[in-house]
């Protein structure tokens, strides 16, 4: 039970990172600084990759101890605590899954509203876009403008 307890930790503290990594990338958002927003979404990923791996090593531990402590296979902490001898244990996990359980709902609040934002900056330079290839003009190879085609082009075809 101790390594599956650091474990516990460790993915702890990884959602706090990931809960970080999130805010900081939602700064960016708010501010329409996106310089380094790629950068920011690469560690958002890092992390979560880690904790996928974490999380795999977790259940693993866990499995082991229900096993031993003849508790069902894939149990929750929440009923592997209801399932632990006399001593820290069932309090250990008990916090352990109310700690998770907190950050998780924090890491999901922070992605929704960056998954909003995203879509709001996406739309604003869609309609950007849409209206300034309506409005503006290009120049064909004689100089005139070709108003009315609605889409620039690099090259024009006649030449």
């Amino acid at each position: 039970m101790h390594e599956a307890s650091a474990l516990l930790w460790e993915e702890r503290e990884l959602l706090d990172v990931l809960l970080f990594k999130l805010e900081a990338e939602q700064m960016m958002l708010t501010a329409g600084n996106t310089r380094w927003l790629n950068r920011a979404t690469q560690e958002v990923a890092a992390v979560q990759e880690r904790l996928s791996r974490v999380g795999l090593a977790r259940a693993v531990e866990l499995n082991g101890v229900a096993a031993e402590w003849n508790a069902p296979e894939g149990a929750g902490l929440r009923e592997l605590a209801e399932h632990a001898p006399d001593g820290p244990w069932g309090e250990i996990l008990t916090s352990h899954a109310a700690g998770l359980a907190a950050t998780v709902s924090e890491v999901e609040q922070v992605r929704s509203a960056n998954e909003h934002l995203i879509r709001g900056a996406l739309r604003a330079t869609q309609e950007t876009l849409a209206d300034s290839s309506t409005s503006t003009s290009t120049y064909n190879a004689r100089g005139v403008t070709d108003q009315g085609r609605g889409v620039a082009r690099l090259i024009d075809k006649e030449m």
